[in-house]
């Protein structure tokens, strides 16, 4: 499978211009104009110009058969491990908020999407996570790089929780999210507790097959305020 950054490279060395950073793995929009333009220079038929596919990684000559990572997953796992007090200026900042006022996970969701897919349409005030069900389009089924709503504290009042699935199993969803246990982190949280999932209508479209079930030791979260 291969990554942001080898996609990076590759564009460099065909001369496209991936930004000043060059090939430091983040899918950000500079990455997205070289893709764009790299898919407009071979003739590429993409539904949506900038997204990486089967078909540019073939151009490129790195289709390796295997799925990429949507590129807001890859820009996701950057700040995992990141804590809102103790990491708070390098956090904040990435936010432009102060993590340790509000609850962030919305927050956190948008920032990844508008990097990742910076002509996504984004929900109105992403900073309330129930907001995110009108984000995109419904999945019926996980799968990788989804966007999970999850209720909290009572279904039918308006606290949630917002975070990425990047993988689940019987019982459980395995969230890639921001605000949980105060960080970015890898938490499982109940499928009792889903509200749906959705997923980016500017990227190609999700996969048609079950998504395996995997463990991971990772804690349970039951309450992300």
């Amino acid at each position: 499978m291969a990554t942001v950054r080898e996609v990076q490279q590759r564009l460099i060395s065909l001369g496209y211009d991936v930004g000043p950073s060059g090939a430091d793995g983040i899918p950000g929009r500079s990455t997205t104009k070289a893709v764009t333009r790299f898919q407009e220079d071979k003739k590429l038929s993409i539904l949506y110009p900038g997204t990486i596919g089967p078909k540019t990684l073939t151009a490129l000559g790195l289709n390796d058969n295997k799925p990429m990572a949507p590129p807001w997953v890859t820009e996701a796992r950057r700040f995992i491990g990141l804590h809102e007090v103790k990491n708070a200026k390098v956090l904040d900042k990435a936010l432009r908020l102060d993590a340790s006022e509000i609850a962030w996970c919305g927050a956190f969701v948008s920032m990844v999407i508008a990097t990742a897919l910076p002509k996504e349409p984004m929900p109105a005030n992403p900073l309330g996570s129930r907001n995110w069900l009108k984000f995109g389009k419904p999945l019926n089924d996980p799968q990788i790089g989804a966007i999970a709503v999850f209720w909290r504290g009572s279904k039918d009042g308006w606290q949630g929780h917002v975070g990425i699935v990047v993988g689940h199993d019987k019982t459980h969803l395995h969230i890639l999210g921001g605000n949980q246990s105060d960080s970015v982190s890898i938490a499982r949280i109940a499928k009792t507790r889903l509200l749906g999932y959705r997923w980016p209508v500017t990227y190609q479209d999700a996969p048609y097959a079950a998504l395996s079930m995997t463990t991971i030791s990772a804690s349970v979260t039951t309450n992300e305020a």
